[in-house]
């Protein structure tokens, strides 16, 4: 599969290539565009020292969620993808409880927001392993299909007040 790197006018890497599997699950483009976001968000935290603290942390779990996935679909479909896939879950959580610690320096209606597209990961998340874990069951010789399915389950609404 060819890959071309590059970066427009605007500094935003864009990639030219095939479509694979990773690019084609749901779930690691919501991944991906809360990580771009948190951009933004970093940018409010870092006004306040607490804010600064609580940045390091959440740049390297919103990371983590991202690059298990990419870990799991770049060790193929064994029995591995699964377990990558648990790691994103747990660091989405913890991405998720950081975003509640941050309501004293971030919007309610961002904080709202960011929490209900974590929830939307983790359940894409969890309905995906569950989904290969019964699969593998019942193959077999334990190996997982080609690709996880896409899940499109809407966000559910949280509120912060």
């Amino acid at each position: 599969m060819a890959r071309t790197f590059f970066y427009d006018n605007m500094g935003a890497l864009n990639q030219s290539r095939s479509q694979d599997r990773l690019e084609s699950f749901g779930i690691y483009q919501i991944a991906r565009q809360l990580f771009d976001d948190f951009w933004t968000d970093s940018e409010l935290l870092g006004k306040d020292y607490r804010g600064r603290e609580l940045v390091k942390q959440q740049v390297r779990s919103l990371d983590s969620v991202c690059a298990n996935i990419e870990e799991g679909f770049g060790r193929g479909f064994s029995k591995e993808l699964p377990h990558h896939l648990k790691i994103s879950r747990g660091e989405a959580r913890e991405s998720q409880g950081r975003y509640a610690r941050c309501h004293h320096l971030l919007p309610a209606d961002l904080l709202n927001q960011r929490i209900a597209t974590l929830d939307h990961i983790i359940g894409g998340l969890t309905n995906t392993i569950n989904t290969i874990e019964a699969k593998q069951q019942n193959q077999p010789d334990g190996t997982v299909p080609r690709h996880p399915p896409s899940v499109t389950r809407p966000p559910s609404p949280v509120t912060f007040k």
